[in-house]
């Protein structure tokens, strides 16, 4: 697997020595934050500069294609002012889940709400309610499916959160903390090749059961006249 810590540091030192001082802030985040990679994980980086431009995206295009295992890198690039200005509910996922490596997210991001991490839970599991019921009736595709429990997971971190007010950053420690039905979910999302041809309908009726109750239990009813 990759040496995550000494990637990165090539990575920052590519990075600086073309933006300089225009690096704000660098991060990571994803299954290398959570000490949940293997050798396929992708290398999320978080790069905030002071603006970004399109003739900055494609320098740091350039001097990350000079880096190994290129193929991996995805995560964000962006102005630190579109940042401040993101929506909150997407902000409270990227706060909590980004490990910082130069500079400080507070110095320009308050700290999300026990609101935003609702809202978070809301958008999250309308999200995963639309693409299940579409999958299923659709396309019934299996890695559909397993994409769609692991995203279950962080509407589930944001779901603690709000009742909690305690950010849990991986799957196994929220494993310990959930319901039943949570639990069973979260055991998928570890596991994925639990969903077979077979069990689609299953694990689809699990899902959607689950995303259907957050929904109707924060969302707010629109009643017509």
């Amino acid at each position: 697997m990759i040496d995550i810590q000494s990637w990165m540091q090539a990575y920052q030192k590519k990075v600086r020595s073309h933006f300089g001082a225009r690096v704000i802030f660098i991060g990571l985040q994803g299954s290398y934050a959570r000490k949940e990679a293997n050798d396929n994980s992708d290398i999320d980086v978080v790069l905030i500069l002071d603006k970004v431009d399109m003739d900055d995206l494609i320098i740091y295009r350039k001097l990350v294609e000079q880096l190994p295992h290129r193929e991996l890198l995805c995560g964000f690039v962006s102005g630190k002012d579109e940042l401040a200005s993101w929506s909150k509910q997407d902000l409270f996922q990227f706060y909590f889940d980004t490990i910082a490596l130069q500079g400080s997210l507070d110095s320009f991001l308050s700290t999300p709400t026990a609101e935003d991490a609702k809202q978070a839970a809301l958008v999250g599991a309308c999200n995963l309610y639309h693409a299940c019921s579409h999958n299923f009736l659709h396309a019934q595709d299996i890695d559909t499916l397993k994409m769609l429990y692991k995203s279950a997971f962080f509407v589930m971190q944001a779901n603690h959160y709000y009742k909690t007010a305690t950010y849990l950053p991986s799957r196994t420690k929220l494993l310990e903390s959930t319901a039943p039905q949570e639990r069973t979910i979260l055991q998928v999302s570890l596991d994925p090749s639990l969903i077979c041809p077979d069990s689609l309908p299953d694990h689809s009726r699990l899902l959607l059961e689950w995303a259907s109750a957050l929904i109707c239990q924060y969302g707010t009813k629109q009643h017509l006249s």
